[in-house]
């Protein structure tokens, strides 16, 4: 039975499709601009590292290959799972359920956090920063990457779908918490058109993934997004 633990955001796309998101996973950043600026900010070879919302693991063997210890903390059972069994053998690495408002972890023991497109959206995150604020040493970074609505043909669907959605607010709520941006431009590169429907299909409703998909011509679409960076 899969359990959530309390607190925790619904994430429909992977909570109900995890093997679609799978995809989308692999499909995200082929060209590692994420992983680059992530280096060039703060590197974490040989340290800590602490992936909230790590979904079904999908990043930690990327950290593992040189960070000290890498944990996942994933609120969803069932993805929390599939994390492990995605890392066994990993010795360094370990995955706890929980919500990012109770990270399961001591005072001041990680380096370096990671959140992709997981709780951290903006206004209302306030108790799992705090928790970040927690667990993370002096001398620390947090890396929060989230869409940049403002731009691209990712960020323009993603307008359509919300509306309402409010960037400039989303930006002056990070800049209130001691963030620093830096706005990238990625790109989902599919295997086929198959997988690009797929995806479309557990991100958005399906008249619009439908209308989406149309406006593709082949396997690609510009993704642009923010790295929400703060030093502690």
């Amino acid at each position: 039975m899969v359990e959530i633990a309390p607190g925790a955001v619904p994430s429909p796309n992977i909570w109900n499709t995890p093997q679609v998101y799978e995809l989308e996973n692999k499909a995200v950043d082929p060209d590692g601009v994420l992983a680059g600026a992530m280096r060039e900010l703060r590197p974490w070879d040989g340290a800590t590292v602490l992936d909230v919302g790590c979904g079904t693991g999908f990043h930690l063997p990327f950290f593992a290959a040189s960070a000290a210890r890498v944990i996942g903390v994933e609120p969803h059972s069932g993805l929390a799972a599939a994390a492990r069994r995605r890392v066994a053998g990993l010795d360094h690495v370990t995955v706890r359920a929980s919500a990012a408002q109770a990270l399961p972890l001591p005072d001041s023991s990680v380096d370096v956090v990671h959140a992709r497109w997981a709780y951290f959206f903006g206004p209302g995150c306030e108790p799992g920063l705090r928790e970040i604020a927690r667990v993370i040493r002096r001398g620390g970074t947090a890396f929060i990457i989230d869409n940049d609505a403002t731009r691209s043909t990712f960020g323009r669907w993603f307008r359509t779908w919300l509306p309402a959605y409010d960037p400039e607010g989303v930006e002056r709520f990070w800049a209130r918490q001691g963030f620093s941006r830096r706005p990238l431009t990625i790109r989902w590169a599919f295997a086929d058109r198959s997988e690009l429907e797929a995806v479309l299909n557990i991100e958005f409703p399906a008249e619009l993934a439908a209308r989406f998909l149309a406006e593709v011509p082949g396997t690609e679409v510009d993704y642009a997004v923010n790295l929400w960076h703060r030093s502690y």
